[in-house]
Parts: structure tokens; C-alpha cells; sequence
């Protein structure tokens, strides 16, 4: 697919990353020829079909271009977070088997080389190529080959031809599992899961009318969702990708590169929600009202509902006065942006598609390529997660669960049958998620199924459902909730920069006026923050429940005295 549209394409920019200041453009031609020469390099350097390659680096033109480079040999690409910690990186290359890497920065290469060690005495075979995008150090015994040189010889003859006779079964990538649990398992995607996926999202976004695209990437592409959506179907079709320079330069990227068309994690919207509302209140009432009301009218012309003369008008005029700034901070010409990797909840989506921010809620798993399911442009219940790809099957178990069929479904996890037939029986994927089919064949999903809290009354509360609402409170930035086995719920609770005691327990007592007298909190405390480096946050911004809860057990036992 990439080769022929660099073929298609030729000096069209296709990448492009800041540079002493500015953004520099890739070429299509240069992603091509640069792909073609390193995979010559590794052909070789005695990398054979089925071998693994580990590829650690940040978001930059050089990811997707080894990418491309190990997958056309018919080689294995093993995507690695830059955040693993050495023993993180040392269980995936001892897991994968990988010989050979593709590193960016001397700082990653010295974590590479101490999981390497690590790999190594615990009986792996240790790395024997790695190549180097800037200049590193020594990683082990392995020979190192530097970026300009791995990508300078001439691409092996028929390369284009040979690609297009790779079988659709033929394994892609290995992606591990940023999971809220459990050491990483590996899942194995063959091409025919992310062309699935890409041919799906084609369908669904038509009327968007996708062409001439900007994209502004900041997800790490070592995750499912970047890797086949951020970086593969939207080069597909012709997007200029520009690679953020950091999680916070995002908001004033945005400013500069003024995307038409971006993907992000609810934590996002939730942020910049949070922000506005906390700015919003130091500005006089008059402007506080102009907001409240831009809200209401945006609500109601999101639900359908008529505006009458009167309404129309107010709502054309506020339109210029306050969605149009908001829609500013995104850049100002937004298409679409696709809100995945957790659940985003209703009153985030609703509170920006009411100020004209179109967001779009997906839903997938690594497992299933890895988009199963997201909301059509043009009907968008935020509060479902859409519509299932026009090429996959889905049905609902006779217990709530959603299960999966079609090319888009992984070959299975690496070096784990057990896992593999527990996951996948009569070809259904087993996504572990509990939902449910409105009429109009929107999903909804309501719960994972291991993570349902039973109380001593005999209640079953979801605890996505209530953390949801706490963390809708504007002082309240993360929660999680405990209360399995209990008589109630307490909550942990991660402050909102500023906020206060008395913030806190007022935010408290707003939320529980939303929940069920089950599903109140009756006591709380405030924890610092749950993040990537402490081990509480995954990639992707999803909070890991258990080990926060087992990090903070003795707080929670407290609660209960």
C-alpha cells in the first residue's frame, strides 16, 4: 500500500518533523527509497522473514520508515514504548526473541542496553545488530549501524514486487499490551488486521470527505491505535503527518501546524475541559453567561432539536463570539477528531461537539487491529462508542459480552496458546468488554467483566461509571473507586491543579447528587497524581485500577476502620 502511493505521490511531503525551529518535510519518494534501502541493510545484516526487530523511538519520520523497512522483508516489528523502564524493555526482548533493534537517542540506547543484559542473563540471546537514528554508545556485543548508512544502499531488486506477494496472514508486527495489568502478552498482527482497519475507517469517515489532510501525531506510535490509524491509514490516503515534539508542546502545535484532522485519549478532552472551566471562572459573569448559553444552544442543535427564530440567531451570534475561540485552541479547521484508547464520557463529548469541536468516539482493542467500532461524522451519539466497522462482525454473548469476528482479529498472543484459546473460540474474538446493541446498531459498553465491584448488599456497580462522574468535577483531575466486598465506596482522589480540601469535598458532594445511593462515595482522600513514570497511568492515559489500588491499600483499609 505505502509503496504505491509513494509511487503515486513521488515529492509530495508526507512527514514532517521540527528541525532547529521548523518544520522540515519527508517526501514520499524519500520515505520510499529510505525504506527500501534499510530493508537491503537488514536483509544483509542477516535478518530473515519471521525475525523480530524491536523498534524504540519517539514519534519522528525515521519511525514509520524502519516500520515499512521490516515489515516489506517479511520480517517482525516489534514496537516498544520509549517509557518502558529497563526491565519493562528486558521482558519484551526476551518475550519477542528479538536480535535486532532500531534505536533513536543515546539515552534510549543505554535503556536498550541494559535490558539487553538483563534479557541475557535471564537466558536470552542477546541483541546482535542495532541500528542507530543519532549517534549512541555501545549496546552489549551488538554491531551498530548508523541511520545514514542503513538507509543508503540500493533498495534489493523487485522490492516493490515482492511486496505485493506477501500473504495477508503473514505477521506483521508483535504489539505488546500496555494493559492495566499483568506483564505485557504480545499480540500478533498480521497485515490483513490493519488493512481491515484501514479499508473500515475509509468507509466510515467518507463524509468527511478526507483529501489534503493535516494530522499533528502525538499518541506513541508503538501503540495499536497510533500505529495502524495515526501512522497507516492516514498515509493511505494522502495525509501530511507532523510529529509533535512532545506530550507538552501539543497545545501550541496545534497553533502552529492547525490540524485538519487528529486522534487523541479522553484525557485530553478532559484537560482542556477542565481548563476552560477553571479560566471561565475568573472572567466576569456577563462572559461566564455568553458560555453557559453557547452550551445550550450548541446542545440542542447536536440532539436535533429545533432553535426557532429567536434561537437561530442567538445562536449564529455566540457562534462568533465563543465557539469560534474555543474551536481556536485546535487550531481552527478541524475536521474530525477520533477520541480513543478509553472511554470518554458523555458529558466530555457532549460539552465539545456542543462548542463545535467534532469528536468522534471509537472503541478497539489491540487484539482486533485495532479499531472495532466508532461513531459515522455525520451521526455522532457521543454517549455510544458508534457503529462497528463496515467489515467486522460483532455480537453480544448471552452474558453481556462483546465478541468480535473478521479479518481485523489478531493471529493470536506470542509464545502463549492458552491465552490464544481463551481470547479467541470459534474464530470470535473474546474482547472481555460487556456492552449492548441500541436499535440503530450503535455500542455501547458498560463494563469490563473482571472489573464489576460487588458490595456486601449485593449491589453491582460499575466503577468506570462512577469514576467517570467524579472526574467530570472540575476539581477532580483522576479517580478510582473502591468497594468490592463492602458494605460502600470510598474513593481515592487526585486533585485538579489548585483545588483544595474544601474543593475536593464539594466536588464530592456534586457527583454523588449524580449516582445511586450505592454508588455514593462515603469517604475519600487526596493522593498525588497517577502517571506514566509512577506506574499508575498506561501509555495511552488509561489508569491501571489494580495497581493503584494495591499501591494505595493501606489508604483504602483506613477508609474502612
Amino acid at each position: 500500500m505505502l509503496f504505491d502511493r509513494a509511487a503515486q505521490w513521488g515529492e509530495r511531503p508526507a512527514l514532517w518533523a521540527k528541525q532547529g525551529g521548523r518544520w522540515v518535510p519527508t517526501s514520499w519518494m524519500r520515505l520510499a527509497r529510505e525504506a527500501a534501502g534499510l530493508a537491503a541493510t537488514l536483509r544483509s545484516r542477516g535478518v530473515a522473514p519471521g525475525d523480530r526487530v524491536l523498534l524504540l523511538a519517539e514519534n519522528r519520520p525515521e519511525w514509520p520508515i524502519a516500520d515499512l523497512a521490516i515489515m516489506s522483508i517479511r520480517a517482525i516489528s516489534v514496537p516498544a514504548y520509549t517509557t518502558y523502564t529497563p526491565e519493562d524493555l528486558a521482558h519484551v526482548l526476551a518475550d519477542s526473541g528479538a536480535r535486532a533493534a532500531i534505536v533513536s537517542t543515546r539515552a534510549l540506547a543505554e535503556k536498550l542496553a541494559e535490558a539487553a543484559a538483563r534479557s541475557a542473563t535471564a537466558g536470552g540471546g542477546g541483541l546482535e545488530l542495532v541500528v542507530a537514528m543519532e549517534p549512541v554508545g555501545a549496546v552489549g556485543a551488538a554491531r551498530i549501524v548508523p541511520w545514514a548508512e542503513a538507509v543508503s544502499p540500493e533498495p534489493p531488486a523487485g522490492l516493490r514486487e515482492e511486496v505485493h506477494t506477501i500473504p495477508p496472514d503473514q505477521t506483521a508486527c508483535l504489539i505488546y499490551t500496555s494493559g492495566t495489568g499483568g506483564a505485557p502478552k504480545g499480540v500478533m498482527l498480521p497485515h490483513r488486521a490493519m488493512l481491515s482497519n484501514c479499508a473500515g475507517a475509509w468507509e466510515l469517515l467518507k463524509p468527511l470527505a478526507l483529501e489534503d489532510e493535516i494530522y499533528l501525531s502525538f499518541l506513541p506510535l508503538s501503540h495499536s491505535y497510533e500505529h495502524t490509524c495515526g501512522q497507516f491509514f492516514l498515509l493511505s490516503i494522502g495525509t501530511q503527518i507532523y510529529y509533535a515534539t512532545g506530550a507538552d508542546r501539543v497545545a501550541q502545535e496545534m497553533l502552529e501546524v492547525r490540524p485538519t484532522v487528529m486522534t487523541a485519549v479522553p484525557r485530553l478532552f478532559e484537560v482542556i475541559r477542565s481548563r476552560i472551566l477553571a479560566g471561565l471562572k475568573r472572567e466576569p459573569k456577563w462572559k461566564q453567561d455568553l458560555f453557559v448559553a453557547a452550551l445550550a444552544l450548541g446542545a440542542r442543535r447536536v440532539r436535533g432539536q429545533s432553535l426557532g427564530a429567536g434561537g437561530w440567531f442567538a445562536d449564529r451570534v455566540l457562534e462568533g463570539l465563543v465557539r469560534r475561540k474555543v474551536r481556536a485552541r485546535f487550531g481552527g479547521r478541524l475536521k474530525g477528531i477520533m477520541s480513543g484508547g478509553a472511554r470518554l464520557d458523555p458529558d466530555v463529548g457532549g460539552f465539545f461537539l456542543a462548542l463545535g469541536i467534532p469528536i468522534m468516539q471509537g472503541y478497539g482493542q489491540t487484539e482486533a487491529g485495532p479499531v472495532i467500532s466508532a461513531n459515522p461524522p455525520d451521526r455522532i451519539p457521543i454517549d455510544t462508542v458508534g457503529l462497528p466497522l463496515p467489515n467486522v462482525e460483532l455480537r453480544i454473548a448471552e452474558d453481556g459480552e462483546i465478541l468480535v469476528r473478521g479479518d481485523l482479529v489478531m493471529q493470536g498472543y506470542w509464545n502463549n496458546p492458552e491465552a490464544t484459546a481463551e481470547a479467541i473460540r470459534d474464530g470470535w474474538l473474546h474482547t472481555g468488554d460487556v456492552g449492548a446493541l441500541d436499535d440503530d446498531g450503535y455500542l455501547r459498553i458498560t463494563d469490563r467483566k473482571r472489573e464489576i465491584i460487588k458490595t456486601t448488599g449485593g449491589e453491582m456497580i460499575s466503577p468506570a461509571r462512577v469514576e467517570g462522574i467524579l472526574a467530570r468535577q472540575p476539581a477532580i483531575q483522576q479517580a478510582v473507586v473502591a468497594g468490592d466486598g463492602r458494605a460502600h465506596l470510598v474513593a481515592l482522589l487526585v486533585p485538579a491543579e489548585g483545588a483544595d480540601e474544601a474543593e475536593l469535598a464539594r466536588a464530592v458532594e456534586d457527583a454523588n447528587r449524580s449516582l445511586t445511593v450505592a454508588e455514593r462515595i462515603r469517604r475519600w482522600r487526596a493522593v498525588p497524581g497517577f502517571t506514566i513514570e509512577n506506574g499508575l497511568l498506561t501509555t495511552t492515559q488509561k489508569v491501571r485500577r489494580q495497581k493503584v489500588l494495591a499501591a494505595y491499600r493501606s489508604l483504602v483499609e483506613e477508609m474502612y476502620a
